[in-house]
C-alpha cells in the first residue's frame, strides 16, 4: 500500500470519522437481484473471527495493508461483482474508493472465535440489520454452525432467525452459511458429507418469519447435486481455505456452478492468497468459470 493511502485511512479515521457515513451514502450501488447470471463476490470477514491462516500459513492475513491491496486488486478485475466483509474492512475500502457499483454484504456474527471454548456461541458482534440498511449495504451474512451436543447452538439459531426476519423486512438479502458441526479435542469440525450438508441446509433455510430474501452460502462437497436438491433458495458457493491444488479446486467449482440454483461464488482466501500470490490471475480464472456457466 502506498504511504499516501495509509495516511488517508488513518488520518480520516482520526480526524474525520463522519466521512465514512458520507461516502457510504454517496456510493454508487447495485442490487444482487439485478444480474440474470451468476455472481462473483470476494469474502474478507475471516480476520474478525481470528481466522488468519491460509494453506498452513497461520498468519497469512495478519497485514491489513497487504489484505487491502489484495482486495483492491480483486475488486478491480472484470467479472467481480462485490464484497462480503466486516465493518472495518468495508469502511477502509469505502475510503479508498473501491466499492462503487459493487454489491456489498455485511458480515454479522463473528463472535464464535476460531479455536475458542465458546466457538459455537456465534454472537452478533459486527453488523446488525439497522447498520446494514443505514450504510446502504445490500444484505447481511451469518454463520450458522449447528452442534447437536453444543447447548450454545440454540441461542445462535434464534439470533440468526431474528436477523433473517429483520433483513427481509428491510428488503435485504440474508445470506445464511449453515454447517452440521461437532467438537472434539482438536476443535470444531463440519460434516462435509452430502448428508451433513443436507441436514444443515434444511435447518438454515427454515429460519425466520419468511425466506423471501434468504440465500444460502454453501461449500462444494461430494455429491453436490444431492445437496442442491435439498433447497429452492438461491445459493452461492464458498471457497474456504483449500488444501487441494488450485486446478482441482477450480474443477470442483466449475462442476458445481452448473447445478440448478447455484448463483455464483463467494470466495476469499483461495483467490486473495493463491499459492503463486498472483491475485489477478486467480480471480480471472474464477470469473472465467462463471462466464462459461452464465
Amino acid at each position: 500500500m502506498r504511504d499516501e493511502d495509509r495516511r488517508l485511512l488513518t488520518g480520516t479515521r482520526a480526524r474525520h470519522p463522519g466521512m465514512i457515513a458520507e461516502m457510504a451514502a454517496a456510493r454508487r450501488r447495485r442490487s444482487p437481484h439485478e444480474r440474470d447470471g451468476q455472481l462473483l463476490v470476494i469474502a474478507a470477514d475471516h480476520p474478525a473471527r481470528g481466522a488468519l491462516g491460509v494453506r498452513g500459513r497461520p498468519l497469512a492475513m495478519a497485514s491489513r495493508t497487504d489484505l487491502l491491496d489484495r482486495l483492491r486488486t480483486a475488486l478491480a478485475r472484470p467479472g467481480v461483482d462485490g464484497l462480503l466483509a466486516t465493518p472495518d474492512v468495508v469502511e477502509d475500502l469505502l475510503l479508498l474508493g473501491a466499492l462503487d457499483d459493487k454489491i456489498v454484504i455485511g458480515s454479522m456474527n463473528r463472535g464464535g472465535l476460531h479455536g475458542a471454548a465458546f466457538e459455537f456461541d456465534d454472537r452478533f458482534t459486527a453488523y446488525d440489520t439497522e447498520s446494514i440498511a443505514g450504510m446502504g449495504l445490500d444484505g447481511g451474512k451469518m454463520l450458522l454452525r449447528i452442534g447437536l451436543r453444543a447447548p450454545e447452538t440454540a441461542a445462535t439459531l434464534e439470533s440468526c432467525a431474528r436477523a433473517v426476519t429483520a433483513l427481509a423486512r428491510a428488503g435485504l438479502v440474508a445470506l445464511v452459511e449453515p454447517f452440521w458441526s461437532d467438537r472434539d479435542e482438536t476443535g470444531v469440525h463440519h460434516d462435509m458429507s452430502a448428508e451433513g450438508m443436507i441436514r444443515a441446509v434444511s435447518v438454515g433455510q427454515g429460519l425466520g418469519a419468511t425466506s423471501a430474501y434468504t440465500w444460502l452460502k454453501l461449500p462444494v462437497v461430494g455429491e453436490m447435486e444431492r445437496v442442491m436438491e435439498a433447497t429452492t433458495l438461491p445459493t452461492l458457493l464458498l471457497g474456504g481455505d483449500p488444501s487441494a491444488a488450485p486446478d482441482e479446486v477450480y474443477a470442483s467449482w466449475d462442476a458445481a456452478l452448473r447445478l440448478p440454483g447455484v448463483r455464483g461464488l463467494v470466495v476469499g482466501r483461495a483467490l486473495l492468497y493463491p499459492p503463486d500470490d498472483d491475485v489477478a490471475a486467480a480471480v480471472d480464472t474464477a470469473a472465467g468459470l462463471l462466464e462459461v456457466s452464465r
